[in-house]
């Protein structure tokens, strides 16, 4: 068989499950770290329940997502986990879901993994959502899941560091009110209102315009020039704020 012959033929199976998003959806991709729990404890110890180094490696990570060939407006990160909002216009390889699932995986994994100097995995998904109020709603769960995550981690590092086990710790967390939590730890002289805000509703990365020192060679001055880059903020809004923030990536002007 002639290998034209034999390409058309094998190709289609490769191509038969091929699924693109619709023009006009809303692509939100969500990387979740695989098997982290052994790796963060176990193979690379942080702190507990949050780490700064931990987190700086999600923000690079994040980072470079944002740069890598997909227009992606918003990078949310909480825990093991990244959400990125992609720009409603994104067709790159024609709106192909298993290109963006495979690419964005990878790229996570090659980055992380080349900062921790480990071998650090995720995998990707991608939701399709048809309005801007479920793009709105979708980093507002994001965000408030980060929130419960949070208090309860600290929840149950704390029962740990007293000296109870993995089962009992978790059994005592497990069916407590978010009050009940809050005042376990408030018993225990922490305040979880006062924790930093990137523990409680995660970090977020977006393109912003900002003011840098620039080089004039014709007039031999300094001047000031506007440049477009990457904005960390460790202390996004919460509530209605955080709506607003949110649906700011996607206004026209």
């Amino acid at each position: 068989m002639k290998f034209n012959d034999l390409d058309a033929r094998l190709r289609v199976y490769e191509t038969a499950h091929d699924h693109c998003a619709l023009p006009g959806l809303y692509l939100v991709a969500r990387l979740d770290g695989r098997g982290f729990t052994r790796l963060t404890k176990e193979v690379h110890p942080f702190e507990r329940p949050f780490d700064v180094r931990f987190r700086d490696l999600m923000v690079g990570t994040v980072e470079h997502l944002m740069q890598c060939g997909f227009r992606v407006l918003y990078g949310f990160t909480e825990s093991d986990e990244i959400s990125l909002l992609l720009d409603p216009g994104e067709d790159t390889f024609g709106r192909k879901l298993r290109k963006y699932h495979s690419i964005l995986a990878g790229e996570a994994s090659a980055k992380f993994s080349l900062q921790l100097g480990a071998v650090g995995c995720f995998d990707c998904r991608i939701a399709q959502l048809p309005r801007l109020a479920d793009v709105i709603d979708y980093f507002r769960w994001r965000a408030e899941d980060a929130s419960r995550n949070a208090l309860n981690a600290h929840c149950y590092w704390q029962l740990r560091n007293e000296g109870q086990n993995r089962v009992a710790a978790t059994t005592s967390v497990k069916g407590l009110t978010t009050a009940a939590k809050n005042e376990m730890l408030f018993q225990r002289g922490i305040n979880f209102n006062n924790l930093p805000s990137w523990q409680k509703r995660g970090v977020g990365v977006y393109w912003q315009e900002a003011s840098h020192q620039g080089f004039n060679p014709l007039t031999n001055q300094t001047t000031q020039v506007m440049r477009r880059g990457l904005h960390i903020n460790y202390e996004l809004p919460v509530g209605a704020a955080y709506e607003s923030f949110v649906q700011q990536f996607l206004e026209v002007e």
